[in-house]
């Protein structure tokens, strides 16, 4: 494993962060997450593909007037694991959801851990499976998405 691997991958977290608080999660779809299977509740049929995570995005996550949902994700701690022999990698990393609105002040909404995997092909890591059952901590998400968030048991 190279360190440009590892910093490769750690991009595709901190991309993800960025295009979700600018609420583009179109780029999510068509561009980081365009290959990759998502785990969104506890059965093993509870997956997902990147259209089926965009339209969970659209009909879930709250957008202001400027698209946005008015969140900062920071994701720390990112633990990369890359098996150069068959070009695939995992990342074990903690996520906290920060918002702030007219009528929210600034805070932690929410906190987790996400597990990824990912693929290199054609020499470019892309992602592969990402976890969003992770939930640890909930805070005020009533102006962040339209459902109610669990966290999970320990």
């Amino acid at each position: 494993m190279s360190t440009s691997d590892e910093v490769a991958i750690c991009n595709l977290l901190y991309r993800y962060a960025e295009l979700i608080d600018a609420g583009r999660f179109e780029e999510i779809a068509d561009g980081i997450f365009a290959h990759a299977k998502f785990v969104v509740g506890p059965a093993e049929t509870a997956v997902v593909d990147a259209r089926g995570m965009l339209e969970m995005f659209r009909a879930t996550t709250i957008r202001y007037p400027d698209g946005s949902p008015h969140t900062k994700h920071v994701v720390t701690n990112p633990i990369v694991d890359v098996d150069e022999s068959s070009g695939t990698a995992t990342c074990r990393s903690y996520y906290t959801v920060f918002q702030q609105t007219d009528t929210l002040p600034f805070q932690a909404i929410l906190s987790g851990r996400y597990h990824d995997r990912f693929e290199r092909v054609d020499g470019q890591w892309r992602f592969s499976q990402r976890d969003y059952t992770l939930v640890d901590l909930v805070g005020d998400v009533s102006q962040h998405v339209r459902f109610d968030i669990k966290a999970v048991s320990r």
